[in-house]
């Protein structure tokens, strides 16, 4: 079954893409959900046409996340957390916190868009993902450090 993506779904695609799943997940959970509909023939000429019409739009979107992917390219950031005293903290770092952090710093970067390569939960340097665009994505350096 092909369908349209009205948003962006994880490990799935991103919204406007043409994707095809199986019937039950199209039929059981993405469209009831709004999340997709079907890529019938008028569907996907009205989506070639609203694509048409965004693409300027998406352009400058496009130069914009380039642009911050320049200034953020190998950034390294420091966060203070409580840990005891063989370096485990206490709880774990969020997305919520770095966004925080990044913001800070003087660059916005949405907390969804933030991707850790494993759970931080000790004291160290760790690497995040920033997905600035569908197809801008920059490293960052996360240093935690006891309080």
């Amino acid at each position: 079954m092909k369908v349209i993506l009205k948003q962006d779904v994880k490990h799935l695609g991103y919204k406007d893409d043409v994707v095809t799943v199986k019937n039950g997940y199209g039929r059981n959970f993405l469209i009831p959900q709004g999340v997709a509909k079907l890529a019938t023939t008028s569907n996907v000429k009205m989506l070639e046409e609203d694509l048409r019409q965004r693409a300027f739009k998406l352009e400058k979107i496009k130069k914009d996340a380039d642009e911050l992917a320049g200034k953020i390219n190998n950034l390294k950031i420091d966060l203070k957390t409580k840990a005891g005293a063989t370096g485990k903290i206490f709880g774990s770092i969020t997305t919520l916190q770095v966004a925080n952090e990044l913001k800070a710093s003087g660059y916005e970067v949405d907390r969804r868009n933030i991707v850790f390569e494993n759970d931080i939960k000790n004291v160290g340097i760790y690497k995040a993902t920033l997905n600035l665009h569908r197809e801008v994505s920059v490293d960052i350096e996360i240093n935690v450090v006891a309080e």
